[in-house]
């Protein structure tokens, strides 16, 4: 389980979706991607989030652009104009993280796009697995591409690492926020979802895609941990959540039984 590496040579267009200022941009191997950078918003722990939960997603069977390190050197956006972009690629030199770019694709809208019960129950699943908090009605982070659903930005999964606090009762959050997902809805077999998924993925998998979690992004000023003992916490929730899936499978049921479904 590896990820290509390449160096960014173009910045093409910032995008201006809430305060993390993604970018189009093209890398040395022609392609376009959508990249998200170590030096804004959440910085670093942003990035380790949309790595594990891409990971974990496509893992599971799931369609997720592929999943890129891009390099930016000092050189990188020189002439951009804008000061605050300026800014994010100065504090972004190293590793950063692209997502191959969906070029002509279209946001995928519930009430318009139809999704079958079993696939929207895996993707609840997937949510409270990863408790990412970014999938509502309002941001669904799922597009249409070439007729195919395919999940996009997992930048606010594993919100834990946020505080850092807790560690050992993490895993065991039930998700109540799951009240807000998008799909919640059509999840109407969320039971069996949970069987399907715990056989998809082993913790064996989940070790791999922790180790893709570069040094540079675990290590920062006053740091008292070291990148591996921060790894150790990210298999420790991963690999315990797994185990525990019934308790967020339970809440999700509860929270489609408040809301009458």
């Amino acid at each position: 389980m590896e990820l290509r590496k390449q160096e960014l040579t173009r910045y093409i267009l910032p995008l201006r979706e809430g305060g993390s200022l993604p970018a189009l941009a093209e890398a040395d191997d022609g392609f376009r991607y959508v990249v998200k950078f170590r030096g804004a918003g959440h910085g670093s722990k942003a990035l380790v989030a949309e790595l594990v939960g891409g990971m974990v997603a496509k893992s599971l069977g799931f369609k997720v652009p592929e999943l890129v390190f891009l390099n930016v050197d000092s050189r990188f956006g020189i002439t951009e104009p804008d000061e605050e972009v300026q800014d994010l690629l100065r504090a972004s030199e190293g590793l950063n993280l692209g997502l191959h770019f969906l070029d002509r694709s279209a946001t995928m809208d519930p009430s318009v796009n139809q999704i079958d019960e079993l696939t929207a129950s895996k993707i609840v699943w997937l949510d409270a697995f990863l408790t990412n908090v970014d999938r509502t009605r309002l941001n669904t982070n799922m597009l249409i591409w070439h007729g195919e659903l395919w999940l996009i930005d997992h930048g606010a999964s594993l919100y834990f690492h946020h505080s850092w606090r807790n560690l050992d009762k993490a895993a065991l959050d039930p998700f109540p926020y799951i009240k807000n997902h998008a799909l919640l809805s059509r999840a109407t077999r969320l039971e069996e979802a949970d069987k399907l998924m715990r056989q998809a993925i082993t913790p064996r998998t989940l070790s791999h895609i922790v180790d893709l979690i570069p040094d540079e992004w675990l290590t920062a000023e006053g740091d008292t941990e070291t990148p591996a003992q921060k790894r150790e916490v990210y298999r420790r929730f991963l690999t315990d959540r797994l185990k525990n899936s019934s308790i967020f499978v339970k809440q999700a049921v509860h929270e489609r039984e408040l809301l009458g479904l």
